[in-house]
């Protein structure tokens, strides 16, 4: 999970009862005019994007997002905006201006990776849009910045490319929002142009292999097979995920060629896990598998309710 940033180009902490008063005190109606936010990638989110984690609003040692979810952590001030796995981040995502203003700070040249002392924000840009409002975005890749200190942008301009720099374990562009210094939720204050959706929880990425893979390379991107041969010694369908809670059911199916099941499992989860993967699959019992495309359908499940479903193929050949 990411930690909060804490050094680098502005102030991050803040005594608990200035950051309980923000959250209590958060920019209304008039204020919210003052400032319209867009999302700061270049994607499309609940695809190739999602929301992996808001700030923090529980005011005691827990923690809590703005619709009482657990997708935060303790003292988080900013929102998570990610993608699937580090395939994903290194074919280029743009991070872009959420909105107008004036480059009040930059730093690049922290190496991919890398989280040195009082840089837990990693490479990033602030962005000063007047009347007390700013942005701090944080994570690009080390290099991929595209502005400079006094530069102006526009709203969707790009800044850089999203990035695993700083503290953090997955990737993804996090961004602050503050009003005169203090940290503003961007979502109860009403300050998206176009509200995203918020997802409780959804599934990153599926993919078939002939075994249970390894997680580092779920989150590299690579653990999913293009083909299989037909002589495979198993047949797994993996899913990474993320905003897991206690109690969700996984259901894990696999559709031969011919339509016909070829497995069929549920999974429950036993812990809440900001993210996760299973897997699960039946091995081979005859000679050879039959040719063809085989289809892998997940479910994430919740209280009896369908959260997500993806689908993945892979031909065996």
């Amino acid at each position: 999970m990411a930690r909060p940033p804490t050094g680098g180009l502005v102030r991050f902490c803040l005594p608990m009862t200035i950051r309980l008063a923000l959250l209590l005190l958060a920019a209304g109606p008039a204020a919210a005019q003052d400032l319209q936010l867009r999302l700061p990638l270049d994607c499309t989110l609940g695809e190739t994007c999602f929301i992996q984690q808001y700030v923090d609003v529980d005011p005691g040692p827990g923690a809590r997002d703005h619709r009482g979810g657990p997708l935060s952590y303790d003292g988080h001030q900013g929102t998570d905006f990610r993608v699937a796995d580090r395939e994903a981040m290194e074919a280029g995502v743009p991070v872009l201006a959420p909105a107008a203003g004036r480059i009040r700070g930059v730093r690049d040249g922290v190496p991919d990776g890398t989280s040195p002392t009082r840089q837990d924000c990693g490479n990033g840009v602030a962005i000063d849009h007047g009347k007390g409002w700013e942005t701090q975005l944080c994570h690009f890749a080390n290099g991929s910045l595209r502005v400079a200190t006094g530069d102006t942008v526009r709203a969707g301009d790009p800044l850089g490319e999203i990035g695993l720099t700083g503290r953090t374990e997955f990737p993804h562009v996090h961004m602050t929002v503050r009003r005169d210094g203090t940290v503003v939720d961007p979502f109860p204050a009403g300050l998206w142009a176009d509200p995203p959706a918020y997802e409780p929880g959804g599934f990153l990425a599926a993919g078939f292999a002939d075994a249970v893979p390894d997680y580092e390379a779920i989150k590299a991107g690579t653990a999913d097979a293009r083909t299989l041969p037909v002589t495979a010694p198993a047949l797994v369908i993996w899913v990474s995920l993320f905003g897991g809670r206690a109690g969700d059911i996984i259901d894990l199916r696999i559709t031969g060629p011919a339509g016909q099941e070829v497995f069929a499992s549920e999974v429950a989860l036993d812990r809440t896990q900001a993210q996760l993967f299973r897997a699960a699959g039946r091995r081979l019992s005859a000679a050879r598998w039959r040719g063809g495309d085989y289809t892998g359908t997940a479910r994430l499940m919740r209280d009896g309710v369908e959260i997500d479903r993806i689908e993945t193929v892979v031909p065996l050949k």
